[in-house]
């Protein structure tokens, strides 16, 4: 699609597709083919054309000012890293959870330290759940290749698959409580992902490492921003494929 107002602004200065690209050290042809096929061009010969015709950027190309705005606001969307799991400050960790009204989700292979270091855990999620907030916990399937591949990877075998099973027994305390999904899935988890409401860690996974000895990323939503919900996204999609842990529905409707 041609671009009209690149076409006009060099219409309206007075220059050819020939003497700008003298002047940008570009082919003739590529700055006809920015005019003819709407082509985009390079950040710096953006500056620079929008310069040479006394134009904005945002306005010759509008559809850039969006994906630029849009990967702005993305890295804003990340409050905090940490190189390792073990580095987040526990005060943060209950703090999302104290804050959060919404819904809490939870996405791991096992994710046993939640419930080991916090013994009112499943106490306080029950309070959660009373108040309204939607709970979704979603394990790996002990039983699962990508289990048995994530084992084998970090060199603990059928530890992982053990790990799990010894996660759902703290979990089966809420198999009565309203509004709380714990399931089952079979993904290939290349993130741990802890949202509660707005806020996100996502636990990196390294080949060969703990899950407590990989990144995180402490993630806030802002509106314009797309990493969030990129996370967001994944969550839901494992989560509509898994199946109730304990009586084994599909998990497509939520609690």
């Amino acid at each position: 699609m041609p671009n009209e107002r690149l076409k006009d602004a060099m219409q309206a200065a007075g220059v050819t597709p020939e003497a700008l690209a003298d002047d940008l050290e570009v082919d003739a042809k590529t700055v006809r083919r920015w005019i003819s096929r709407g082509r985009t061009p390079y950040p710096r010969h953006r500056s620079a054309l929008a310069a040479m015709l006394d134009e904005t950027e945002e306005y010759l190309w509008p559809s850039i000012d969006t994906a630029d705005r849009q990967a702005r606001v993305s890295q804003s969307e990340v409050i905090c890293t940490y190189p390792r799991r073990f580095q987040v400050p526990s005060d943060l960790w209950r703090r999302l959870f104290d804050n959060a009204t919404e819904r809490i989700g939870i996405l791991v292979y096992a994710g046993l330290f939640l419930p080991e270091h916090d013994p009112d855990l499943i106490d306080a999620l029950k309070a959660k759940a009373r108040a309204g907030t939607k709970i979704t916990v979603l394990l790996g399937d002990p039983d699962c290749e990508a289990v048995a591949t994530r084992g084998r990877e970090e060199g603990i075998g059928q530890a992982l698959a053990a790990k799990i099973r010894n996660v759902l027994s703290f979990y089966e305390k809420l198999r009565e409580t309203e509004g709380v999904f714990v399931g089952f899935h079979t993904a290939t988890l290349y993130n741990s992902i802890y949202r509660y409401d707005d806020e996100m860690p996502v636990n990196t996974h390294l080949y060969g490492f703990p899950a407590a000895h990989a990144p995180v990323l402490h993630l806030r939503r802002l509106a314009g921003g797309t990493l969030f919900n990129s996370y967001a996204d994944s969550f839901d999609r494992v989560w509509s494929a898994s199946r109730d842990s304990w009586t084994g529905g599909h998990g497509k409707v939520r609690p």
